[in-house]
């Protein structure tokens, strides 16, 4: 009897490339990112969740992508608002619970309202949980969690684990990083020990849901020892 293929619990994706993929066809940066919004996440949240995967965390904007030109920052707030006025409300009718890990005290007013009222609209979907990073860095959710933490005497594994932004979430099983760069650029530092680690050199704008089947295929192949 063949052995049934375990489905990764929680799949997290560094969502690179959408620069790069724009460039390389003659077109505006902003273009890689919409191209994202509009018809990546979607299907692919969707394909996940027909896959049996619980959740996906999806890291879409970094605490040093401020650092980028002012023109393009301002592109893509624009295109968060759109995303979380439009694209998180069809998620919503699927059924998808929408989750944030990150600081979004920094984003404007209209953005943390937006997001606010979604997370709260969603909380009672089941299918599955989509986890978008937003003013997102690993050190920084660490430095976050230790501020909450009032006992450090009696600070365990586990209570840490519940003071950063994900906790009650398990931790990844698999992490991708599209676009081909093989770090992880602080994702997840508490959270990835013992994530298996997959770097496509296809770019976030080519991550169709075939590509996911194959990557939790070759998934498949490796040994999980956990230390042992």
């Amino acid at each position: 009897m063949e052995e049934k293929k375990i489905i990764p619990q929680h799949i997290a994706i560094i969502m690179d490339g959408n620069r790069r993929w724009a460039k390389e066809r003659g077109l505006p940066t902003i273009e890689g990112h919409r191209k994202v919004a509009d018809e990546i996440l979607e299907p692919l949240i969707e394909h996940a969740a027909n896959k049996g995967v619980k959740y996906i965390t999806l890291w879409a904007w970094s605490t040093e992508n401020w650092n980028r030109s002012s023109a393009e920052v301002s592109a893509i707030m624009k295109l968060f608002h759109h995303i979380i006025q439009n694209r998180w409300g069809r998620l919503h009718e699927k059924g998808v619970k929408i989750r944030v890990i990150g600081d979004i005290s920094k984003f404007s007013p209209d953005i943390k309202d937006a997001i606010t009222k979604v997370i709260e609209q969603t909380k009672n979907n089941t299918r599955i949980t989509a986890i978008f990073a937003l003013n997102y860095g690993g050190r920084d959710e660490v430095i976050r969690a230790i501020k909450k933490i009032k006992n450090f005497k009696e600070m365990t594994t586990e209570t840490f684990g519940n003071a950063l932004d994900t906790g009650g979430i398990p931790d990844p099983e698999l992490i991708i990083r599209t676009g081909g760069e093989q770090r992880l650029s602080g994702f997840l530092l508490w959270q990835s020990e013992y994530s298996e680690l997959s770097f496509p050199s296809w770019y976030m704008p080519e991550f169709i849901p075939k590509k996911l089947d194959e990557l939790i295929e070759e998934f498949h192949s490796r040994q999980r020892r956990f230390g042992k």
